[in-house]
């Protein structure tokens, strides 16, 4: 099928306004290309010091006769996803070995959880360790004895990070491994159940632990549609992953098979190989484009609109909110997943998952299919399942029909027409509302503001009683300026409370809520930032403000509220304490979050 036409509008319009930032980095690229092998620029001196601890491969490192793969790892076991990369090192350097190579682990990167820090202070560190972790990755790879690379990282803001520094050292090919997503627990909408009557009293802390052990339980992905799993359809769309790679389990052996497989593709795509293919040349407006296709038809994180930005840039490629809302506009919502459904990502991925779902797109001609890829094969590989044979995997044609209508739909059947991300604009700035989750009823919201300067405020005016009737909950002073921008999403139990309670509620903030944030109309992202002076800054309790995803309008109705000085809060509070004194440097340069939130 030919391709939509907005979609190839959006991709020329792209590809337009990234013509010179684009042919400036191609170039760089290029130029490291034609230095050709890097570590035979090295010293002999430099080469040892690089090759002294590699036991039986500094041989084969000496003689420089096959590649050497650098792995970049975000391994630490404390958190669920990132504990299954403790052995995939061993895992890799054998495969390499097996086809005359080599891998090193080139460097760590951090890896924090915003479930963990979600409502603490740690949390306004989460948004800038994705540059950080680009960062460190950087320093990994500029010893400059790598010809390919492999990526291990699963959550939030790592896989961002990891794709800022691969396309960084584009010169150099890319695949990332992903660990996937932790066998089904306690149901997602039975934890929320949980959580909910937790903030209204009704049951004690003992049932709530309780009942978030039985949701996170084991090795892997949080098994909900947020960020982390976001991430991982991101990968397959954009040709990173191999195909069907995302969502396997970890610790089966598909799952050591693949990564096995996807070591060995790393080395033959190297320029060493006969299949070079460097990742500045998967990394084009296409591929981003595809990201955001699927982004759309999945219901996936609203964290990506800030992170696309951002690894949009690092790669020559200048996006925004209007191509993303444009696309959303034609892009049919064909999945399911909690917290647009009730089915976790392993129900996903049985009904057909990022296979069925990039068969449907590509015939509905939503999709570019000739982009470059890992596979080698352009986007129609991704379509096709792995299974293991004797020990190998071997790709076989994917589900053509959905495994379950209540998780995955055709094209031309979809759960709602659009993909439900949608820009909002006004007098109260430009913001981002995702409204897969929200009922129709409820996209559009009119109501007095009550405004807060923090997320803690809000909760101590619920718990005295103050948070009744109809109201637009304004949390200002949480942008990336402010104080790294942290995720409301613990907001979400009391703002369900008060909408089960039959008031209109929606949320207005100049931060960031959760990719499992859902039900409440939340438009996030407010550009300009409060602590710019942004208008949100200029509200007042009972100032009416209408958020409308129908129209994409953001507006307080009473242009008077213009003219107002802006507030302006104290922050110091917000400078030290849990390792923020060392972030002052991010929070004084980091940029706006309609240009991506990065100080890079």
């Amino acid at each position: 099928m030919a391709l939509n036409d907005t979609i190839l509008k959006v991709t020329e319009r792209i590809e337009s306004r990234s013509e010179t930032l684009r042919a400036d980095y191609m170039a760089r690229c290029e130029r490291a290309v034609s230095a050709g092998v890097r570590r035979a620029h090295l010293t002999c001196g430099n080469q040892a010091h690089a090759f002294a601890a590699a036991g039986e491969d500094q041989g084969a490192l000496v003689e420089g006769q096959g590649g050497n793969l650098g792995i970049i790892t975000a391994y630490n076991d404390m958190l669920s996803a990132h504990q299954p990369f403790e052995h995939y090192p061993e895992q890799i350097r054998a495969a390499a070995r097996a086809v005359g190579g080599t891998a090193q682990v080139a460097g760590g990167v951090p890896a924090m959880c915003d479930g963990v820090t979600q409502g603490q202070s740690g949390m306004e560190l989460s948004l800038f360790s994705r540059d950080l972790i680009a960062m460190s990755a950087g320093v990994a790879l500029s010893h400059n004895v790598f010809d390919s690379s492999v990526y291990l990282g699963v959550c939030d803001k790592i896989v961002p990070g990891l794709v800022i520094a691969a396309a960084t050292f584009g010169h150099l090919p890319a695949v990332f491994l992903p660990a996937g997503p932790m066998t089904s627990g306690l149901p997602n909408d039975e934890k929320a159940r949980v959580r909910q009557e937790f903030a209204e009293g009704k049951v004690g802390r003992k049932e709530l632990m309780a009942a978030e052990i039985a949701s996170y339980h084991g090795p892997g992905t949080c098994t909900f549609y947020g960020t982390a799993n976001s991430n991982q359809m991101l990968m397959e769309f954009m040709g990173l992953h191999l195909p069907g790679a995302s969502f396997v389990n970890p610790d089966t052996p598909l799952r050591e098979a693949l990564t096995i497989l996807g070591a060995k593709r790393a080395l033959a795509i190297s320029a060493l190989g006969n299949e070079y293919t460097p990742v500045s040349e998967i990394l084009d407006a296409k591929a981003f484009v595809n990201g955001i296709v699927g982004l759309n038809a999945t219901g996936g994180s609203t964290n990506l609109l800030i992170h696309l930005l951002a690894m949009g840039r690092a790669a020559g490629i200048v996006l925004d909110w209007e191509d993303i809302s444009d696309i959303s506009d034609v892009v049919p919502l064909i999945a399911r997943v909690y917290p647009n459904g009730l089915a976790d990502v392993n129900h996903f991925h049985a009904a057909g998952g990022l296979g069925y779902t990039i068969s449907e797109l590509l015939g509905a001609g939503l999709l570019h299919p000739d982009t470059k890829t890992v596979a080698g094969q352009g986007l129609a590989a991704y379509t096709r399942e792995p299974k293991l044979r004797d020990g190998e995997v071997v790709y076989e044609g994917g589900a053509r029909v959905s495994g379950n209508a209540k998780i995955l739909r055709p094209f031309i059947d979809p759960f709602q027409k659009t993909g439900g991300i949608k820009r909002l604009k006004g007098n109260l700035g430009s913001a981002v509302m995702k409204t897969s989750a929200v009922e129709p009823l409820l996209h559009i919201t009119e109501a007095p503001a009550r405004v807060f300067h923090d997320q803690e405020a809000v909760k101590m005016a619920f718990k005295a009683g103050e948070l009744e009737g109809d109201a637009v909950i304004v949390v200002r002073f949480q942008g990336p300026k402010a104080n790294g921008m942290p995720e409301l999403h613990s907001l979400s139990p009391l703002l369900g409370i008060l909408q089960g309670r039959g008031h209109k509620i929606a949320l207005v903030t100049d931060g960031r809520m959760s990719g499992a944030s859902g039900k409440v109309p939340s438009a996030i992202h407010v550009s300009p930032e409060a602590v710019d002076g942004g208008v949100i800054a200029k509200l007042r309790d009972g100032d009416v403000v209408r958020v409308d995803a129908v129209n994409g309008t953001l507006e307080v109705l009473d242009s008077a509220v213009l003219a107002r000085e802006a507030e302006v809060a104290d922050l110091s509070a917000n400078t030290h304490g849990t390792g923020r004194e060392m972030f002052d440097i991010f929070r004084r340069f980091v940029g706006s979050a309609e240009t991506g939130a990065s100080v890079i």
